[in-house]
């Protein structure tokens, strides 16, 4: 899957939020259309019975260092779906105890060929709508300085159909826009993770516009921006 974000406050994700009675859209310094792996997110989480927009590092395993936080070696910006339920694994717990969701109003993916780039492609939800992720967090506290730091991936699932013209290998767990799905997915007191197996087979529950990009630091369009229905 892919490793940017686009993660601007529009309409939609405000209006996410307020369906998710989160009162403050994304905030400010967390609001760019290129976010990339290692970055900080804006993840909605639930705490003390209340749902809110914490900042966490795009990267779920993280190592000390004499004062704070540094990715770990270890590539963990996203889950794969088929690690969740294995012990021991990065994701077995965070699925279980915190999980999160990650607004956003698109992503990007690239295509790689003997490890070169073959394209770019950037994809957003429609007019007035947001695009929410499944996702998975995780809590660190230095043991020197104190600090409280969030981190966070998205897991990813084998590719749809729809979409592997654009990315073959995998595509983001994109939520149905259910709220009583956010609602226990963001329960930590809710561990039957068997209710959320169906989540897990590579669906589409929103249209897509996707466009193809020259590269993702410029983002000049090269093709004509098309629709991809959702699987309704």
């Amino acid at each position: 899957m892919c490793g940017r974000l686009n993660v601007i406050d529009d309409y939609g994700v405000r209006q996410l939020c307020e369906q998710l009675r989160i009162p403050l859209g994304i905030e400010p310094e967390l609001s760019r259309r290129f976010t990339r792996a290692t970055d900080k997110v804006a993840i909605i989480t639930r705490k003390q019975e209340q749902n809110v927009i914490t900042p966490a590092i795009w990267w779920l395993l993280l190592e000390p260092t004499e004062d704070g936080f540094k990715p770990s070696k270890y590539t963990s910006f996203n889950t794969r779906y088929d690690k969740l339920n294995v012990p021991k694994s990065a994701g077995f717990k965070p699925y279980r105890q915190s999980r999160c969701l990650v607004p956003a109003k698109g992503f990007g993916e690239s295509e790689f060929q003997n490890k070169k780039p073959l394209h770019y492609h950037d994809f957003e939800a429609t007019e007035g709508q947001a695009i929410v992720f499944g996702g998975l967090y995780r809590e660190w506290i230095h043991s020197v300085t104190g600090e409280l730091v969030t981190s966070c991936s998205i897991i990813t699932l084998p590719p749809h159909e729809k979409l592997a013209p654009y990315h073959s290998k995998s595509m983001p767990l994109i939520m149905p826009h259910d709220m009583n799905l956010f609602e226990a997915w963001l329960d930590p007191t809710f561990n039957d993770v068997r209710q959320f197996e169906y989540l897990l087979s590579p669906y589409l529950p929103q249209d897509l516009i996707v466009q193809q990009i020259d590269k993702p630091s410029l983002h000049n369009p090269i093709s004509e921006a098309k629709v991809i229905n959702g699987d309704g």
